[in-house]
This record gives C-alpha cells, sequence and structure tokens, in this order.
C-alpha cells in the first residue's frame, strides 16, 4: 500500500508538467564553486543529478551573500538551496527533501599538537587540557558544543572565523590549538593553503542535509518528483558514486 502510494503521488507530480529550479549558489568549495571551468562542486553535482531525474532544469543565479540570498528566498524569488537541516521555524517557509548525504563536522590540530590533544572527548576536554578552540562564526556544530559554550567564552578559549581559508591562516599562526568544522571544506582549504591538520577522533555533529525548496514558489508535487529522484539515485548507485568520488557518505 506504501509503494502504491508513492508511486500514485509521484505519477500526479508528473502530470504537473516540468518545473525550474533557481539557485543562488554560496561560494563554499569543495560543494560549491564557480571558475573559469564553471559551476562545480559536491554539492552542484548531486543537486544537478536530483533535479535532472526528477525532470526539472536548474538554473543558477549569480553568487549572492548568505543574507541577500537569505532574504531573495524568503520573497519567493530563488527556489532551492542546499545543504539545509530542517527546523519548526523554516517549515513555515519551506518544504525540505529526503536526505541526499551527510554533514560531519569535524575536530581538527596541526600535527605537532596531537599527543596533548588526541584523547579529547567532548569540549569540556579542550578547557581541562587549557587549549583554545577557532570556530566558525556561525551554525549549529551539537548539543555538547551548545552546553560548553558559555565556559569556553568565560574562559576566552574561544576564537570565531567567517571563512574556512581564515580559520586555517589562524590554526597554523598558533591563534588557536584546534579548529573546527566541516571536515570536507576544512581538509580543503588545509590543502589550498599547504597547512598540514590531522583528525581528532571525536566528531562532535554529524546529521543527514536536505535539499530546501521555497514554499511560495514551487509545488508538493515537485517535491515528491525530487523525493523519487532521490530514492532512484541511491538505489542505482549514482549518489553514492558522486559522493565517493568526493570522499563522503
Amino acid at each position: 500500500m506504501r509503494l502504491l502510494l508513492a508511486t500514485l503521488l509521484f505519477q500526479s507530480a508528473c502530470l504537473a508538467g516540468a518545473c525550474q529550479l533557481r539557485i543562488a549558489p554560496e561560494e563554499w568549495p569543495p560543494y560549491f564553486y564557480n571558475n573559469k571551468s564553471g559551476v562545480g562542486g559536491v554539492d552542484y553535482e548531486l543537486l544537478r543529478a536530483i533535479v535532472e531525474q526528477a525532470g526539472c532544469t536548474l538554473q543558477v543565479e549569480k553568487e549572492l551573500p548568505p543574507a541577500r540570498r537569505n532574504a531573495l528566498f524568503l520573497q519567493g524569488k530563488l527556489d532551492v538551496q542546499t545543504a539545509a537541516s530542517p527546523t519548526d521555524e523554516r517549515r513555515g517557509f519551506a518544504r525540505f527533501s529526503l536526505p541526499y548525504r551527510q554533514e560531519t563536522v569535524g575536530l581538527f590540530t596541526v600535527p605537532e599538537k596531537l599527543d596533548k590533544l588526541r584523547t579529547v572527548g567532548s569540549f569540556q576536554d579542550i578547557a581541562a587540557r587549557n587549549a583554545s578552540l577557532l570556530a566558525p562564526r556561525l551554525g549549529f556544530y551539537g548539543e555538547d558544543y551548545e552546553r560548553a559554550l558559555p565556559q569556553l567564552n568565560a574562559e576566552g578559549r574561544r576564537s570565531t572565523f567567517g571563512t574556512f581559508d581564515q580559520g586555517v591562516k589562524m590554526l597554523e599562526a598558533g591563534r588557536g590549538d584546534i579548529i573546527m568544522g566541516d571536515a570536507l571544506a576544512l581538509r580543503h582549504s588545509a590543502r589550498l593553503h599547504n597547512v598540514k591538520i590531522v583528525a581528532l577522533a571525536y566528531v562532535p555533529y554529524r546529521a543527514p542535509v536536505h535539499l530546501m525548496l521555497n514554499a511560495a514558489s514551487t509545488t508538493q508535487a515537485q517535491l515528491a518528483r525530487i523525493n523519487h529522484a532521490i530514492t532512484q539515485l541511491e538505489q542505482n548507485g549514482a549518489l553514492p558514486a558522486i559522493r565517493a568520488r568526493h570522499g563522503i557518505n
């Protein structure tokens, strides 16, 4: 019965005709980037595969700062965003697809400090070892981090950065002992700047991410198309192959 219902929903979606989804990407290598070769990145590849499988088209607008991009999304002038986490607030203006990859937040240090920090198992451990943390200025990085924030801030053990490139340079300059952030993006920035980093065993946050569709400019039928496409591409191995090529799950 559940399979029949899903099939009927997908067939209903197809009757709605083709859809066009507008996105304004953020420069966030290796997930999204725009260079002389054009638009690329793992999220772009995953999104393009899903959209094409769904029988839709993807319209890539010019890159926008996060605040401007979010404002246009709320105004219904953009249709989709990637790497989104469902929240009660967002459900008021957006629809969320099935997950299409995992987000992993990691902790890293430089090789010469690894022996001291190797067995860190929580953010409280960082303070206990008289160490300091470099963290992204914005974002959610797990409950353990949220609980430890007051202590880290009160003891002056936390500094923030706006971009991963900035954070990696701060780590190299000794402005922090540990850096936290999206594991793939941090490794990419470290390679780009020739900074050697090593991962700690403790992973503070791992969660699935979703496509976020604008509730004002898309339909439930289009979401059904997207979800059906994700299911098909997971089953035939297309999405796992893209993720594996970029070293993520």
